[in-house]
């Protein structure tokens, strides 16, 4: 699509001013620590209006505008989202986050990215308080907006944040993925990382080398999605690795799945060696299995593919390297640990295998570990560092960030109902996500503010196909001006 037609395609949605921001976004590259360019230009945007900036040292950005007038004794309120997007492409796809814009497509009310994320995690919230800066029209009070930075990748920009930065009291998230729900906790989490050296071998004789590829699978956020038994590409794959080492003795040389750490991993491939007479036989074992898995994931991840072809190799991980790989990797814990008692129908405590890139030379893979109890969360990581331990590896335990406790007799939390219950004729619901907010971070150094997250309603955040659907964005727009004007 061209950058003209891109153009005329926001031009026909509403609200104008919301959408003309995000298109700004999608054009810009944003990948998780590689901000600083977007940083810069709002940085110019915002002072271009009069407005004060400041960029912490960690490039987090904060925009003050001031009260509308007659409202300069309403309490401030910090606006609140995140700038960096989560970057995936099918493997068909060809997409450089670095450098290639976000191409959306309209479809039934839906702006959708195909083939790739679309980046409306978070940056419709962006372009809602970048419309709220710019509008000179609004009824509030003063403003902190701040835009955050490496969200998806380590909560870096929300970890780095001073205290005392910020004067509100009350803040408005808008980093949630459903209209018509008020969220008032989350999750935390920590990551398990684990590397391993390794020591390659020759290929055996008499073996052929082969490429295994899992693929068709949905994928998603390892948050939002780790309840619904969506398939893991990488569990998948070494299951099927599992079976042809024990009955044809199979050499492995890489393995590779996962391209974020909080993201289902949607697609994994390894290439391998077999004996020339079970390398025959192959083609028959892998539609099998592929009958297999399309059986246990349906009605989930229906088109989950296993696909084979001969490779190129000049070499094989050692057989106690590879032992240790996938004998790990087969016992490793994915998906849902606990569900919830005292939030019903939430998910307590999951872990996401969402990494693995492995060599001859090398290795490594990450667990995504989230709670809404942050000790939960820890010795779910512990337990993962002790099962690499059986095996002499000592894996790290990286990123802690804290979850966000509920608190249902938030003030704000009351006033952002009555407000929703006047604009729209209808009652909001009350939720906690098993995601993971920056609320949880921030409030652990802003003990005193009173935080309500709420959103547009997303489809597919972190998976190729990302959508958003452009009427809640317009709600959202209607609900956000008159809470501000309400404070």
């Amino acid at each position: 699509m061209t950058s003209t037609a891109i153009a005329s395609l926001f031009d026909t949605l509403q609200p104008a001013p919301v959408w003309a921001h995000f298109a700004t976004l999608c054009a810009m590259p944003r990948p998780s620590k590689g901000e600083a360019a977007l940083v810069e230009h709002l940085n110019h945007w915002a002072q271009a209006r009069g407005l004060a900036t400041v960029i912490d040292p960690v490039g987090n950005l904060i925009v003050r505008k001031p009260a509308s007038p007659g409202r300069e004794s309403s309490p401030s309120v910090v606006l609140q989202s995140h700038l960096d997007m989560v970057c995936q492409a099918n493997a068909d796809t060809p997409h450089d986050f670095l450098r290639d814009p976000i191409t959306p497509v309209l479809r039934d009310g839906w702006l959708v990215a195909e083939g790739t994320t679309l980046g409306a995690d978070n940056g419709i919230g962006v372009a809602l308080m970048l419309a709220v800066l710019e509008d000179p029209q609004l009824v509030h009070g003063p403003i902190e907006a701040l835009f955050t930075v490496d969200e998806e990748a380590g909560m870096g920009g929300a970890q780095g944040l001073a205290a005392g930065v910020l004067q509100s009291r009350l803040m408005l998230n808008l980093d949630t993925e459903e209209w018509g729900q008020f969220y008032l906790g989350c999750a935390g989490g920590v990551d398990v990382n684990v590397q391993r050296a390794g020591q390659c071998q020759a290929i055996p004789d008499g073996h052929l080398a082969m490429r295994l590829d899992i693929h068709g699978l949905r994928g998603g956020h390892s948050g939002l999605n780790i309840h619904e038994g969506r398939g893991n590409a990488i569990k998948l794959l070494v299951r099927i690795l599992r079976q042809l080492e024990r009955r044809w003795g199979l050499r492995l040389s890489t393995l590779k799945g996962g391209t974020a750490r909080n993201a289902l991993p949607r697609e994994a491939f390894a290439t391998f060696t077999l004996p020339a007479e079970a390398a025959a036989a192959l083609g028959d074992e892998l539609a099998q299995w592929q009958v297999l898995l399309r059986q246990e994931l349906a009605g989930v991840d229906d088109r989950v593919g296993v696909t084979c072809q001969p490779w190129a190799l000049d070499q094989v991980m050692s057989a106690p390297d590879q032992a240790f790989w996938l004998a790990t990797l087969h016992a490793a814990p994915h998906g849902v640990q606990r569900m919830s008692v005292q939030v019903p129908g939430v998910v307590e405590t999951s872990n996401n295998l969402g990494t693995v890139e492995v060599s001859p030379q090398t290795g490594a893979c990450n667990f995504m570990v989230r709670s809404l109890v942050d000790s939960a969360a820890l010795e779910k990581a512990n337990e993962i560092a002790s099962l690499l331990a059986l095996s002499g590896v000592a894996a790290t335990l990286s990123d802690p960030y804290p979850g966000w406790r509920p608190n249902p007799a938030s003030p704000l939390l009351a006033l952002c109902q009555s407000v929703y219950r006047s604009a729209f004729a209808a009652e909001s619901s009350t939720h906690v996500i098993h995601a993971g907010l920056e609320c949880g971070i921030i409030g652990s150094k802003y003990p005193d503010l009173d935080m309500v997250s709420f959103g547009p309603t997303i489809r597919g955040a972190h998976a190729p196909g990302e959508s958003v659907q452009v009427q809640s964005v317009a709600h959202c727009w209607q609900l956000l001006t008159a809470i501000l004007a309400a404070i």
